[in-house]
């Protein structure tokens, strides 16, 4: 799959010691660092029947913020992305629209791509459909059965979750809030013959009128699931992480949180059922944005789509600096003031930085770089470039207009 154009990042100062990048990790809820040499990093990409809403939007430019910050560490980053090119979702919305499924993934992942660019958000090394990676999700499905750890139902395979050590005992919630969790998220905890009700489904066997493929254990689709499994194990797996045995496959994985529970739960379930070890060492999940009140949904058709704003003449800055001036991890209610807001900062940090003379700017690009390191701190990263804009309107000299704005670049993604 085609990604969307790189982005240019200005050189970081050599000279400059980076503090380790810690983040809150989604299930234990302690700061963790994240250590690796070689950061492979694993973010869930968008199901493509309606493209680009600002809860998409705002989780892909949290982990740009984590992207940049590795690179400009001096350290390598492998990323892949997915693309849910086949799905229920995708294929209701085709048949209620009288359109070719294929043909609606396809606009919307043009779409997409256009939104990532504007945003200025780093392109991923990987960046892959499932549709065109099903030898690769066969290929970890069988790898799976010969674990002996699925059982097969009326032709559909399921992972029998008692079979995976810790998999029903460590669950991120209580028992019957995970049922009704995995019901309303595309599980089936009440089908009948099922051994306990959170197994989950690893390949559907071909259902009329839907699209499948052919396999070793019959015709059909995957799984939800197996299918960022695959793709990430297939693509991350092997890659040098640190100077020592790592204990996972992967340094990160991350989305949104309402991906953390099943998804990402049941992805590093499946994952350890195959490879016997962690799947990720560190998990990052983002709030989740509302809209007057209500959580932005496609079920509730309440979005706000980056297209729209940036038809209306809100630029891919602006979006992206009222987005990630924010606590990641908490929900946020969005008004167009945020919009606004962005606007007349972006405008006076621009005006400081046309200055003949400007104030000094070493100290405020260090607590750029701190502030980031700090679990994302974005908000303290511009308090501290504000502070710095009053400091130079009162007249205060002897910094490098250049320095801070390259530093705006490489760390914020802010062009100016």
């Amino acid at each position: 799959m085609r990604s969307w154009p790189s982005v240019y990042l200005p050189p970081s100062d050599n000279s400059a010691e980076h503090p380790p990048l810690r983040l809150t990790d989604s299930y234990s809820s302690k700061k963790e660092e994240l250590e690796d040499f070689a950061v492979a990093s694993y973010v869930c990409g968008i199901t493509p029947y309606d493209a680009t809403h600002l809860g998409h939007a705002a989780t892909y430019l949290t982990f740009d913020l984590i992207h940049r910050f590795v690179i400009a560490s001096g350290r390598t980053l492998h990323y892949t992305q997915n693309i849910t090119d086949i799905d229920e979702p995708l294929l209701e919305r085709a048949k209620r629209d009288n359109q070719n499924w294929e043909d609606l993934a396809t606009s919307q992942i043009d779409l997409f791509r256009e939104d990532m660019t504007e945003l200025r958000i780093l392109p991923p090394n990987n960046y892959l459909g499932v549709v065109e990676s099903m030898s690769t999700v066969i290929k970890y499905i069988k790898a799976l059965i010969a674990t002996g750890k699925t059982y097969d139902l009326q032709g559909d395979i399921y992972l029998d979750l008692s079979k995976v050590q810790g998999a029903l005992e460590n669950l991120p919630v209580a028992i019957n809030e995970a049922l009704n969790i995995f019901a309303a998220r595309g599980g089936d905890p009440g089908r009948a013959g099922k051994r306990h009700p959170l197994d989950t489904l690893i390949w559907s066997v071909e259902r009329p009128g839907e699209p499948s493929w052919q396999s070793p254990f019959g015709t059909g689709r995957p799984g939800w699931h197996i299918e960022c499994v695959a793709i990430a194990l297939e693509t991350l797996t092997g890659q040098p992480s640190s100077e020592k045995e790592s204990s996972a496959s992967i340094s990160l994985q991350g989305g949104g949180s309402d991906l953390r529970f099943p998804h990402h739960y049941m992805t590093s379930v499946q994952a350890r059922a195959i490879t016997n070890r962690s799947f990720a060492k560190t998990y990052l999940h983002t709030g989740m944005i509302a809209w007057q009140g209500e959580k932005m949904s496609k079920s509730l058709g309440n979005l706000v789509f980056v297209s729209k704003l940036r038809e209306a003449g809100w630029s891919g800055n602006e979006i992206r600096f009222a987005l990630i001036n924010r606590d990641y991890r908490v929900d946020l209610n969005w008004e167009m003031r945020m919009l606004e807001e962005a606007r007349a900062n972006l405008h006076r940090i621009n005006s400081a930085l046309s200055r003949e003379e400007v104030a000094p700017t070493r100290y405020v690009v260090s607590k750029i770089r701190d502030s980031i390191s700090n679990d994302l701190n974005v908000e303290g990263a511009i308090a501290s470039v504000l502070d710095w804009c009053s400091e130079t309107e009162l007249g205060a000299k002897g910094g490098s207009a250049g320095e801070l704005s390259r530093a705006l670049d490489l760390y914020l993604g802010i062009t100016l």
